[in-house]
């Protein structure tokens, strides 16, 4: 995909991100897929269905990561955001994960879930994204007047001294043998690709859910084909190729005086995939900027696409309705999920698809320690929601909490304090 304008390979990059989305928000819609309802699908009735679609997106978009790679058509090495980083941020994974997982519960979905309620006419996702696009914005864009950020001022000091060096880079591969990294991230990879397909596909049940089956296929390609796009988009000048995050590195002295103003931060012309809260942040200062086109990126055009989508299949099966907060409680709910989401979101590097598909996808230790974190906290938050309500009169959050564990066979049973529900 070479071109000889800046301009062209720039919008044919925006693009391709809104088209992708706009499918697998039309498709995600269209299949009730949703991350934090399969966990609470298996954890609460036994239902694996959205469960192994979520799977099923994630071993795709592993595999497909591989082979690209491996055929030199995929750079996560130089991603962003950096997945393979040398420091792992084992406790900003695992804290960012937590955080995410119970906001996403509070606030009846992740931010895809959110994006998706947008486009089929939710209002309430509408307060949802607006707060945590103003938490992930200040978790890494300064104050007014001020060099501080909310990562600064709350985070920075007591949790990145936490991180590991691992060496070049995180991934499976590479910590397992920097002499053989390309061949070990085949052969591991595989093995984990093979064992999630022999899970996913055990079940009759799901081998007969269209729905579910599509569901995990389209969003695990809809990955994959955009680390494709944004890895291969190439500008040509003077018999030279550029990949355009190099192009603007060396603006002053490639671009001819006619190209539009470069992107503001070259960063986000790196090869990636989908991540939905960072880009919430993005689009705030987008907004905010009155919609200056240098800091218009792939994650807004991929949260715009995803919503558009998400509306297209609400018009086409007439399932478009406006919806409001049921009660104050309903609201406070949300607005402190969303809270910890745009805290946990950018801590995390990314979501239930940022992190748990697409860095799952380059074999990023991190990104299954976000995964298994999120997982954890959705999980527990559903089970103490469950428990509190049912013995409202009778319990407090330390009983629902402990019986909770119980539940998820991470405490034993002796230590039960309700009776299974």
């Amino acid at each position: 995909m070479a071109f000889e304008s800046f301009s062209e390979a720039q919008n044919f990059f925006l693009w391709s991100g809104f088209i992708i989305a706009f499918i697998m928000g039309t498709v995600v819609n269209k299949t009730n897929f949703c991350t934090m309802g399969a966990i609470s699908d298996w954890i609460n009735i036994g239902d694996t269905g959205r469960w192994r679609a979520w799977l099923l997106a994630i071993a795709v978009a592993i595999t497909g990561v591989i082979l690209l790679e491996g055929l030199g058509l995929a750079n996560p090495d130089s991603a962003f955001p950096p997945y393979r980083g040398g420091d792992l941020i084992w406790l900003e994974n695992m804290l960012g994960g937590l955080l995410f997982g119970i906001g996403m519960t509070l606030a009846s979905g992740c931010g895809t879930k959110n994006l998706i309620r947008l486009g089929a006419g939710n209002i309430k996702s509408l307060v949802v994204l607006a707060i945590i696009g103003v938490i992930a914005y200040f978790m890494i864009n300064p104050f007014p007047n001020s060099d501080q950020t909310l990562m600064s001022v709350l985070f920075y000091d007591w949790i990145r001294p936490a991180a590991v060096n691992v060496g070049v880079s995180q991934d499976i591969g590479s910590v397992i043998s920097e002499e053989n990294t390309g061949t070990v991230r085949l052969v591991a990879g595989s093995i984990l690709v093979v064992a999630m397909l022999l899970y996913i596909f055990r079940s009759a049940e799901y081998r007969s859910s269209f729905d579910n089956i599509l569901s995990g296929i389209v969003v695990g390609l809809a990955v994959v084909a955009a680390w494709y796009i944004t890895s291969n988009v190439i500008l040509v000048q003077d018999e030279e190729s550029y990949g355009l995050r190099d192009y603007v590195q060396q603006w002053d002295f490639l671009a001819e005086d006619a190209e539009a103003t470069p992107p503001a931060d070259s960063r986000f012309l790196a090869a990636q995939s989908y991540t939905f809260i960072n880009p919430m942040g993005q689009f705030l200062g987008y907004a905010g900027s009155g919609f200056e086109r240098s800091l218009l990126t792939f994650g807004i055009m991929a949260t715009l696409g995803i919503i558009t989508g998400s509306l297209f299949w609400s018009l086409v099966n007439k399932s478009f309705r406006i919806e409001w907060f049921a009660s104050t409680n309903d609201f406070v709910n949300h607005c402190i999920g969303a809270v910890l989401m745009g805290f946990g979101g950018v801590l995390a590097l990314g979501c239930t698809i940022g992190q748990a598909v697409t860095g799952i996808s380059t074999l990023a230790i991190g990104s299954f320690l976000t995964f298994i974190a999120i997982v954890f906290g959705c999980a527990v938050t559903m089970k103490v929601q469950l428990y509190r309500m049912v013995y409202a009169d009778e319990g407090n959050f330390i009983s629902a909490l402990l019986t909770g564990l119980v539940d998820i066979k991470l405490l034993p049973s002796s230590m039960r304090k309700h009776d299974a529900v």
